[in-house]
């Protein structure tokens, strides 16, 4: 009762900071909608009705008036309000905002928010709302308790019993600082801005708040409650409930509670090097790059590299919440921390909210919380514990969460490994997807067929993406650089980042460098309205947006990256992968062009060196490129 009236009194104190933020912004719903004032539209309609009901000449001309009057005031409100808007939008600031504009437009032109219709589990269309939320509610409630098959664990696991901090000011900073504004809020409404703007205030309630959870091992009730929300995967029938993604918004304070213990349990629980996925000093980078590296290795050495492409189903959602437990203890983590964690699942419960109202509240009593702060790094210690005995160093083995590539020399290799991870996940209720598992063998020679998997075929594909990254079995980047081209609407906040992702890993001939140019001043003569007939020069349109050329970003890109590589310590998987010789010889004729070909072009071209890469402040005043 003591925390229901606590996040009562927050909820009436974040009601007060939120109304004097939008003061001090000037900004008022009427303006930012763009509509004019309630109570001149609300007189129109009353004019309106007076006229319907006696149509004298006199009430037309009140009605008449007041109708301009409005329409006036609409067209001041919108322009004002689009002043706003391009003003806000020049800042950096804006740039968040231009980006959310540009995927609210592309949610709309898809109208997916506003499917009202679904079909039920044997595909006949429901139209009647109620039949709709049962069917939601029938299909959630079923994925989010159902478990896999699994072997019962007869061994037990010694348990940590030792006593632990109090919760400090610090740690609740650090967690505050690292939550993101703008997100969407919990059943409780109180979102993170409240306490950010409330500044030390904030820090000391959630810090004695966050000590009582701790102390008591049992959290608000009301941190329980999460609402559900579909979200469309963009394939597939858009009526059907399986292709849709379940995203939970649940409470920002229990978000920052669980941050600061997600800070300590990666003080105590080390994940192994294989685990690129929400791990420090590791990104998704990091992973293409090995992949990358290593496929060119072998392409230049006429060797096959034969990669299989592990997909999961509903991997956050089968987790046994048992062998989390287990896996927690078998890490190190001491017992307190187990009972926080088992508190923050025990008695949840979700509604799902969909296009035609809300779903009764059901139980969730299988697998992680999608949404969670946590649920990235307590899925790391099941996948690391269950992987223990079948993985290998990288980059024959690398995972990111749960995507998993497994490497080779040989395809019955391959094979056998592929065979000891489907029993190792599978005896512990996670289960490989036959279908969504892939195979791709780099540099083949003749047919060497696919690998099977419990006597069916792995489906075998000529490339793959991963982790957003295309890579292709004959080892080029070209299919990349195509789907680059396609790829932005809007230039500094969508397109440039989405041109530029991956390719700090791959080495561009010119001529991948010229069409990547070429679409992108496509994209940016479409910003400034300019066509053929004009006859205006690139170079002018560059100055003109302020834009310098994508090809010496690309350098940059890629020399910043190099240079992170070779900061790392030698056993980095990077550094490892650079320094990789293999037996062969390159095949005739032209060779191929390899990663260390560009870098060395690339510190020609910036007169520096391999040595100059250690400076890290030195190295990035030499490399840099900035617009015009």
């Amino acid at each position: 009762e003591k925390f229901v009236r606590n996040v009562l009194e927050v909820k009436r104190v974040s009601d007060r900071v939120m109304s004097l933020k939008l003061e001090i912004e000037g900004v008022t719903l009427n303006v930012v909608s763009g509509y004019a004032p309630q109570d001149s539209i609300q007189r129109k309609r009353l004019a309106k009705k007076k006229w319907d009901m006696d149509r004298t000449e006199e009430n037309r001309q009140e009605y008449k008036e007041l109708q301009h009057r409005v329409k006036r005031e609409v067209s001041k409100a919108k322009q004002k309000a689009y002043d706003e808007l391009h003003t806000r939008l020049d800042t950096r600031e804006g740039e968040k905002d231009l980006y959310r504009l540009a995927r609210q437009r592309d949610r709309d032109g898809k109208d997916v928010q506003q499917v009202r219709v679904i079909k039920d589990r044997d595909g006949r269309v429901l139209t009647n709302e109620e039949s709709v939320e049962r069917r939601w509610k029938e299909y959630f409630e079923e994925l989010m308790n159902e478990e896999n098959e699994r072997e019962k664990r007869v061994e037990g696991v010694n348990s940590v019993e030792q006593k632990v901090d109090k919760i400090r000011k610090d740690e609740v900073r650090k967690a505050l600082k690292r939550m993101k504004s703008g997100k969407a809020v919990g059943p409780d409404d109180i979102p993170v801005e409240v306490w950010k703007c409330l500044g030390e205030a904030a820090v000391e309630f959630l810090t004695s708040l966050f000590n009582r959870v701790l102390e008591s091992e049992r959290m608000p009730e009301e941190w329980r409650r999460s609402v559900l929300v579909p979200i469309f995967k963009n394939k597939g029938d858009v009526q059907s409930c399986s292709n849709y993604r379940g995203i939970k918004l649940m409470s920002h304070t229990m978000k920052l509670w669980e941050r600061v213990v997600e800070a300590r349990l990666r003080k105590v629980v080390e994940i192994c090097e294989q685990q690129y996925g929400f791990m420090p000093r590791k990104s998704t980078t990091d992973a293409i790059f090995a992949l990358r590296i290593l496929m060119e290795k072998y392409r230049d050495g006429q060797r096959e590299l034969h990669c299989v492409f592990v997909d999961l189903e509903k991997a956050y959602d089968r987790v046994p919440r048992e062998e989390l437990w287990y896996c927690m203890r078998k890490s190190g983590v001491a017992e307190k921390y187990v009972r926080v964690v088992q508190d923050m699942y025990e008695r949840s419960r979700t509604v799902v909210r969909c296009a035609v109202g809300q779903t009764e509240e059901f139980k969730v009593e299988v697998g992680l919380h999608q949404g969670s702060a946590l649920s990235p790094f307590l899925f790391a210690i099941v996948m690391d514990q269950l992987s223990e005995e079948v993985r290998q160093e990288s980059p024959w083995t690398m995972m990111f969460a749960d995507d998993i590539v497994i490497c080779s020399e040989s395809r019955k290799q391959v094979e056998e490994n592929l065979e000891r991870w489907r029993f190792a996940l599978e005896r512990r209720g996670m289960k490989v997807s036959r279908s969504k598992t892939e195979y791709m063998c780099v540099n083949e020679r003749e047919g060497s067929g696919t690998v099977r998997l419990q006597g069916e075929d792995v489906k075998k594909v000529q490339e793959f993406k991963y982790l957003g990254s295309t890579v292709q079995s004959n080892g080029e980047c070209g299919k990349e650089e195509n789907i680059r081209e396609n790829k932005g609407k809007v230039y500094r906040t969508v397109v440039r980042p989405a041109m530029l992702y991956g390719l700090e890993t791959v080495s561009l001939r010119k001529r991948q460098e010229s069409e990547l140019e070429v679409a992108e001043l496509k994209i940016l003569k479409f910003f400034l309205g300019v066509t053929r007939l004009d006859r205006i020069r690139n170079e002018f349109i560059r100055g003109t947006a302020h834009v310098g050329h994508l090809g010496d970003k690309v350098r940059e890109a890629r020399l910043r990256w190099f240079g992170h590589v070779q900061r790392r310590e030698s056993e980095y998987i990077g550094r490892r992968m650079l320094d990789m010789e293999l037996p062969g010889r390159r095949q005739r004729g032209r060779p191929k062009r390899r990663y260390m070909d560009g870098i060395n072009e690339d510190m020609k071209l910036v007169g520096a060196s391999v040595e100059d890469a250690e400076d890290r402040d030195r190295w990035r005043e030499m490399i840099r490129c900035g617009d015009l």
